[in-house]
């Protein structure tokens, strides 16, 4: 028997899923998609879109494009008045407007992740090689190294000195 090799997103079954709190998650993320892939609908080609959804926990959703009235008409009769065709060019235009932002801000956002990965990536890199440096110190490195730490303690131990007996000692104001 020969098996079939996968590649890329498999088709899943749709049956129904039992857990509440996964059915309402699985809601919200394939109502966004739809409503993202609505948006793009409308943006491509043009077109006047309602969507309307009621949530497992009967909470009631809607997409509509240009304006609800506009959607409802449409459906209702066929002709639109001059100025309802105004106001759904203006949705549109602003719906359009709005896309073009948040696929510029949804651009800006994976720059900035990849950026963020690349500075962490490089912290790390860094990190792990002061510490590879200091084993491959010789002999001589090693002694000047620790004679840097000794002076750097006792200068430690002289300024901790000095801020405790500098605080321990009565003020000049005492004496009165």
């Amino acid at each position: 028997m020969e098996r079939k090799k996968t590649t890329g997103r498999q088709k899943i079954p749709l049956v129904r899923i039992e857990k509440y709190a996964n059915r309402y998650s699985t809601f919200s993320k394939r109502r966004s998609g739809l409503y993202k892939k609505a948006s793009e609908l409308v943006r491509e080609n043009d077109v006047d879109l309602g969507i309307f959804l009621s949530s497992p926990a009967d909470k009631a959703y809607a997409f509509v494009h240009p304006t609800q009235n506009t959607i409802i008409d449409r459906f209702m009769n066929s002709k639109i008045d001059l100025g309802e065709q105004i106001v759904a060019k203006n949705s549109r235009n602003k719906v359009n407007q709005l896309n073009d932002r948040l696929n510029e801000l949804d651009k800006r956002e994976e720059v900035a992740k990849e950026r963020l990965f690349s500075l962490s990536k490089k912290n790390k890199t860094r990190e792990k090689g002061r510490w590879e440096s200091i084993e491959h110190l010789n002999a001589d490195d090693v002694m000047k190294f620790q004679a840097w730490l000794d002076v750097g303690e006792i200068m430690l131990n002289d300024q901790l000195v000095e801020a405790s007996s500098s605080s321990q000692s009565p003020s000049e104001d005492a004496d009165i």
